[in-house]
């Protein structure tokens, strides 16, 4: 056996990292290759959609860049979603000298419906687009981006059209568990075969921007049949994958930033929040992959030292080095790709195991129905074996 963990399973893992490595260069030519399409003469209407809950240090910045697309014909709704700071009077004074901007006073959801897919909902049924754009409250669009992924949404012929924004992270608790779930993405789910396939594991979304057909987003029942789900993102894409319509993801990480969360303890929260939920609370599979994580990126290093020790008498340095030198690329091609700053990818090992970290925490909270977020108590999911 430990034969086998020295030498054997070190040829496996750089078997597996080249496997991964195809993957993400070739998700990497086909998130490029979408922004390829020539601009159509006739671009439809958009209605851009942001719920906002206690957003007032980054409402103004957020609007300011959806009011500032160059783009014909759209209209920025944006709901108060019964905050309790200033977003609210903060929308109201740049409504009166903005005509595009409409805000909506949200009421309180019913009680089987979750917060945000309840003011998503509200926002929905106020919209007069043919295409709907989802956003968060906390992003900032470039003058362009508008203009770019309708092109790409009407090149690629699709019915929903998201990516990945660029993250800002400052703190280090964000450093660490901020870039996993778009680099797990790159590097785990395989396009080209996720476009051909109704498996729902092989999807992809971000809720910092998706765009519908109003039509498509219609015949999935929209956020109106999310209930309390908590990643309504990968819901809504899983059900656009079922109805046999098309999804389809564009790079975007020069046109759309977003510091997803501010400091530890809200990324803390927020991934413990949906962590076990993007697996759609499937416990053994949702163990196997972190187990299977931790192995893959720590048992290179640990054979290293077990070697320098004399413990690893089949170990060789020349296939550890492969196995690190694949790891590292694995990781620094998502992040300079997505925008993630160079040298936070030589951080992988902690990397990983800070997020195995909180994917137990997220497993525990979840189980035992503790999961919160802002000042909301979520429902106690409903979890499965597979």
């Amino acid at each position: 056996m430990i034969n086998y963990l020295t030498h054997d399973l070190i040829i496996h893992l750089i078997i597996f990292q080249l496997a991964v490595l195809v993957v993400i260069l070739s998700n990497l030519v086909i998130l490029h290759r979408a922004r390829k399409h020539a601009p159509p003469d006739d671009l439809p209407m958009v209605s851009i959609l942001v719920p906002a809950r206690n957003e007032e240090k980054n409402i103004v910045r957020c609007i300011q860049s959806l009011l500032a697309q160059d783009y014909p014909s759209f209209e920025v709704l944006v709901l108060d979603d019964q905050s309790n700071d200033g977003t609210l009077a903060i929308l109201s004074q740049m409504a009166e000298s903005q005509p595009k901007l409409k805000v909506l006073a949200g009421s309180s959801p019913p009680e089987d419906q979750s917060g945000k897919n309840w003011a998503c909902s509200q926002l929905a049924h106020q919209a007069q687009g043919d295409l709907l754009l989802f956003t968060d409250a906390d992003t900032v669009h470039q003058p362009q981006s508008l203009r770019i992924i309708v092109t790409a949404l009407i090149g690629e012929q699709a019915d929903l059209v998201t990516g990945f924004p660029r993250q800002h992270v400052l703190s280090w608790i964000e450093r660490l568990l901020v870039p996993f779930f778009t680099w797990a993405s790159i590097s785990f789910i395989p396009l080209w075969l996720a476009y051909r396939m109704r498996l729902p594991a092989l999807v992809v979304a971000v809720g910092q921007m998706m765009v519908f057909r109003r039509e498509a987003y219609q015949k999935i029942g929209g956020y109106d049949a999310l209930g309390k789900a908590i990643v309504d993102d990968l819901l809504l894409a899983r059900k656009i994958k079922a109805a046999g319509m098309r999804w389809r993801v564009v790079r975007l990480s020069d046109l759309i930033s977003c510091r997803m969360y501010h400091g530890g303890w809200e990324t803390i929260q927020g991934f413990t929040k949906n962590l076990f939920a993007a697996f759609d609370f499937r416990l053994l599979t949702y163990l196997f992959v972190f187990l299977w994580l931790a192995t893959l990126f720590w048992t290179p290093a640990i054979v290293l030292v077990s070697l320098a020790f004399g413990q690893a008498p089949n170990a060789r340095v020349d296939e550890l080095a492969v196995c690190m030198g694949l790891s590292l690329l694995v990781w620094m091609i998502p992040y300079l790709e997505t925008g993630i700053p160079f040298h936070l990818a030589l951080l992988y090992p902690v990397t990983i195991l800070a997020n195995v970290v909180i994917a137990f925490r997220s497993l525990f909270y979840s189980l035992t129905g503790r999961l919160t977020w802002k000042e909301r108590t979520l429902t106690k999911p409903d979890w499965k074996w597979l």
